[in-house]
């Protein structure tokens, strides 16, 4: 396990973050009741699991039935796609969007859960590794980890994916240790309000703020969050208000929170919490240990967080008003690095995504007793990246 840090990071995002209603994981699903007490969900349920297609053994996304009710996953179909490292789904959940070799894939999501191919777009440059849509569906943000590359591109009303907007290359040196001296763009995700870009480099340890120009998604660097040396910043989320901000670190294994207040001139983030994602066991031996995952309850009340080398899932429970995290357990995966994890539209149960033991585990989640319950048998799935599970739109 002595590289394991260093390997959770090739294509680094391939995989983060995955779980997801859509895969932000902060949309409240919109057909829900309540019975007993109980969140009862209506309507239909999809989960995409990105893979590695390099090694044949996978078409690059397989497709899901998702029986929430039980909390499980029936296989349907495979599609292909080069290498799909990375998903995630626009926020009317009408489109799939698609890391590949080539650059982005799109994909209609048909009415019966399946993906009809709409184009492809090139980012000219080496492949990506994560996705995110701006708040409006208008312009998607992809991250290059093996080319420090922020790339911005236009979306069609249909869907498919427009060209290049505009492209940012990071600057700057890490320490002169292992992969962290030059960048590596890990993930991008606009803030809630849509006015800045928050791109996390794990190489450099920074997350550039970049003010987003409302008509042309231009790029201007607002800010820069310089984080501690060798800390590895992986993910970036937001609460559902957008008021904090959670920064989840792969090699220092632990969130940090902070509030977020984009009224002013520029942005202003301020640290409020430190917390760590490891068990006490897992802390004696954290350089064996790298931060994977990263999701949050729909109703914005939990964070989930995998975490690779010690195999396990640690819970954090969000305090409503201060944003702080309390965390309630830490507990095992069945399953070798846990590279991404989904939960349920219900809550009520999770999907860890086994990257080198090509196996989804899926377990209950009880949050009066602190644990989580393992059902059913692994599902048998190449090198999964990342899951996305969302709720098929209307007609």
């Amino acid at each position: 396990m002595a590289d394991l840090r260093r390997r959770s990071g090739l294509d680094s995002f391939a995989g983060q973050g995955g779980g997801l209603l859509r895969p932000e994981g902060l949309v409240e699903p919109a057909a829900a009741g309540m019975l007993g007490g109980e969140r009862i969900m209506t309507g239909k349920y999809m989960a995409y699991v990105g893979s590695y297609s390099y090694n044949g053994q996978a078409k690059g996304i397989t497709v899901y039935d998702v029986d929430v009710k039980n909390g499980y996953f029936k296989y349907r179909c495979e599609m292909e796609v080069d290498n799909a490292s990375y998903l995630t789904v626009s926020h009317d959940g009408r489109t799939l969007y698609s890391i590949a070799d080539e650059g982005v894939v799109s994909f209609r999501i048909l009415p019966n859960g399946g993906l009809a191919r709409l184009n492809r777009a090139s980012i000219k440059g080496m492949r990506g590794c994560h996705l995110a849509t701006d708040e409006e569906d208008k312009f998607i943000f992809v991250s290059g980890y093996h080319d420090g590359k922020e790339t911005t591109l236009r979306l069609n009303p249909d869907g498919s994916v427009g060209e290049i907007a505009d492209k940012v290359f990071h600057k700057g040196l890490g320490s002169v240790a292992e992969r962290n001296f030059r960048p590596h763009v890990n993930c991008v995700r606009p803030t809630k309000d849509n006015q800045y870009l928050c791109a996390v480099d794990n190489g450099i340890d920074q997350v550039k703020l970049y003010r987003i120009e409302p008509r042309t998604k231009k790029l201007m660097l607002a800010d820069i969050l310089r984080c501690t040396r060798e800390s590895g910043p992986r993910n970036i989320r937001f609460s559902k208000d957008g008021r904090f901000a959670y920064i989840l670190f792969e090699l220092s294994n632990e969130i940090r929170v902070y509030t977020y207040d984009g009224s002013g001139k520029d942005p202003q983030f301020e640290e409020i919490q430190v917390i760590s994602t490891l068990s006490e066991n897992g802390a004696q031996d954290a350089v064996h240990d790298a931060a994977s995952g990263f999701a949050m309850t729909a109703d914005g009340k939990y964070i989930f967080c995998s975490t690779a080398g010690e195999n396990a899932v640690s819970m954090f429970k969000i305090d409503e008003e201060s944003g702080m995290l309390e965390k309630r357990f830490v507990l095992p995966i069945s399953g070798d690095y846990p590279k991404d994890l989904a939960i349920f539209p219900d809550g009520r149960h999770i999907a860890v995504a086994n990257h080198a033991s090509n196996s989804i585990t899926m377990f209950t989640v009880d949050y009066e007793k602190d644990i989580l319950v393992m059902h059913g048998r692994p599902l048998k799935v190449e090198t999964p990246n990342c899951i996305s599970i969302i709720q098929v739109p209307e007609e």
